[in-house]
């Protein structure tokens, strides 16, 4: 039997050594694999936190977002609301001075047709109600259709024919719309104030002078609309275009 040689001091030396070498080598390699899951379970708990912070402001981005595009939406539909009311209240004053105007025609007709007893009715072209009130509702048409350019040619060719017709202060108010209806406000007020001071006593003359003040505010002017409402107001305190005159006054 062979008996296994005894280590001499030197040698069990450099054994004890080798094993204490591999043994701190073992546990070094443990504690790096500890190290490395703690910093990989930091980073993973860093990642998301962010990933969550981006989340979260992406998510009240969004939020804002919709909330501004709803407050869009709202207000688009305000700005629809108010336009369309602008211009059905726009349509019903044209709707009302057109129809005032028709009565009025009648009327004034009527008066021209029946002179006074003794008296022949002068024989010249304005004294041809039938033929001026036709060309005068031809016009007068074109502007109720939209076609203001065409208005303005048709009242301007009236006026040049029939200067001092019956109807003559009528189509010089219309004429003034028909411009301004061009968003031509400089010879809309120029051609109302014609109405104003040529046929004062026109029940067409106040109403061009509210129609004056509505032009000079859309210039910037408006002291000058003020100035011209109150004259209105003044003026023509009973007539229609006086109320609206007072309604505007208390605006500004």
């Amino acid at each position: 039997m062979v008996r296994p040689a005894k280590l001499t001091f030197p040698a069990c030396r450099i054994a004890l050594l080798v094993a204490a070498l591999g043994a701190g080598q073992a546990q070094a390699g443990l504690f790096d694999d500890e190290e490395a899951r703690r910093q990989l379970s930091e980073f993973r708990s860093r990642t998301e936190a962010q990933f969550d912070t981006q989340a979260k402001a992406q998510l009240e981005l969004a939020n804002q977002i919709q909330r501004q595009t709803d407050e869009l939406a709202k207000l688009r539909g305000l700005i629809e609301t108010v336009t369309y009311e602008l211009e059905t209240a726009k349509k019903r004053q044209q709707d009302f001075y057109i129809d005032l105007d028709t009565r009025l025609r009648k009327l004034e007709s009527a008066a021209t047709e029946a002179p006074e007893a003794g008296k022949e009715a002068p024989k010249t072209a304005a004294a041809n109600p039938a033929a001026e009130g036709q060309e005068y509702e031809s016009a007068l048409g074109l502007f109720k259709t939209g076609k203001y350019k065409e208005a303005a040619a048709a009242f301007g060719a009236f006026l040049q024919k029939y200067p001092e017709g019956f109807l003559a202060p009528n189509a010089q108010f219309w004429l003034g719309n028909a411009w301004y209806a061009q968003r031509d406000c400089r010879r809309a007020v120029e051609t109302q104030t014609l109405v104003t001071t040529k046929w004062p006593d026109s029940p067409k003359a106040a109403d061009a002078m509210l129609a004056i003040a509505t032009c000079q505010q859309e210039m910037g002017n408006g002291a000058a609309a003020k100035r011209t409402l109150e004259t209105l107001v003044a003026k023509y305190p009973s007539s229609p275009a006086a109320e609206s005159a007072g309604q505007k006054l208390k605006k500004k």
